[in-house]
């Protein structure tokens, strides 16, 4: 396949729709909030892929993440399977799985399948960090000396065997990823610093770049990338994403959006301090003592996230693509509440125009 090819199908380049000036997408982790089981956060993950399908985002990425009480989703292959039986036109993808954590030929496989399952649908998205503390991924790996430092060999042994083009006298020639077919996914390398945005640039790639908890990173990154670039049979020119933190609320503006946000921000600060726990409530965040540094923690996190009323956060939206050129827009509301989380996607939504109704369709 040509990456004129490619491009036109859309594989890479999103398609924008009502009045987004860049097309829209969603990040989830299958929020596990306090108070709620493992088995409701994948419904709700579910309901809610279902609803961004009607809603007109793009594409609907999930990430692995082990040892966090607080994300459901620490095997995306076997989530996105079961969100490709719920939906029919939505993209899905992994944002990321953690290569390092698994041997290629495992991951060519399961792509392989996903593909064959949900064709023309699905997005293999790669990062190199664990996705984990540094026990939890000895155990992932176990009888694996590779890690991190090991990635592009990784990477370009994965890529051989979805592309089955392993050159001969290759240890590997003979061995064939199954099931296979004439298209496989696109593959993104995710990142929150230079490593991969600059082999992303190298390789022709497209870039996705976790601005959600790395935002000063996020311009150097991006543009590191584009200079970087080399064109390939993948993209002809850089194509980069952002992940981006929003919460948009109906009533109450900023104050009541922080309030939501907030819980996400004390969850993040309890798994800083290797405390992980399910995300707690806005009422268990509001009754905290905060010391001086871990109130400085959750203003900094804060900064970070686009949110108050609809139009608010679309006009925050539009400064960040603005600022740093973003191609696409991945946004992700980590907070406690099905409901909450729901009705913050939508109202994103109906303030781009992808729709004129915030609630769900069904």
């Amino acid at each position: 396949m040509t990456g004129e090819d490619q491009q036109t199908r859309g594989d890479i380049r999103g398609t924008v729709r009502g009045s987004a000036p860049a097309p829209l997408s969603i990040l989830d982790l299958a929020t596990v909030g306090a108070g709620h089981t493992a088995a409701q956060a994948l419904a709700a993950t579910t309901d809610l892929a279902r609803s961004a399908e009607q809603w007109g985002y793009h594409r609907f990425w999930v990430a692995e993440h082990h040892g966090m009480p607080g994300v459901a989703s620490s095997t995306p292959a076997v989530l996105i399977a079961h969100l490709g039986a719920h939906t029919s036109t939505l993209r899905l993808g992994s944002g990321g799985v953690m290569l390092p954590n698994h041997a290629p030929l495992a991951i060519a496989e399961q792509f392989g399948l996903l593909e064959a399952l949900h064709p023309g649908r699905i997005d293999l998205g790669l990062g190199r960090a664990p996705g984990t503390d540094q026990a939890t991924a000895r155990a992932l790996r176990r009888g694996h000396a590779e890690g991190a430092d090991d990635f592009p060999e990784q990477l370009a042994e994965l890529t051989h065997f979805l592309d089955g083009d392993f050159p001969d006298g290759h240890p590997y020639s003979r061995l064939s990823a199954v099931p296979s077919g004439p298209e496989r996914p696109p593959i993104w390398l995710l990142g929150s610093s230079g490593f991969s945005a600059q082999l992303a640039g190298r390789l022709g790639l497209p870039f996705a770049f976790a601005h959600h908890f790395s935002a000063t990173n996020t311009v150097p990154a991006l543009e590191l990338y584009r200079s970087s670039f080399r064109p390939s049979a993948v993209l002809a020119e850089p194509y980069a994403l952002i992940g981006v933190s929003a919460v948009a609320v109906e009533e109450g503006g900023r104050p009541a959006a922080r309030r939501l946000a907030r819980s996400a921000a004390l969850g993040m600060l309890r798994l800083r301090r290797g405390m992980p726990g399910p995300i707690p409530t806005p009422e268990e965040a509001e009754r905290h003592l905060y010391t001086p540094a871990e109130a400085e923690f959750i203003d900094g996190w804060l900064a970070n996230v686009v949110h108050g009323a609809p139009g608010e956060v679309a006009d925050g939206l539009e400064d960040l693509r603005k600022r740093t050129g973003a191609d696409e827009l991945m946004v992700t509301s980590h907070i406690h509440g099905h409901r909450a989380r729901l009705r913050s996607y939508g109202l994103i939504a109906q303030a781009y125009g992808l729709t004129d109704r915030a609630e769900p369709l069904t």
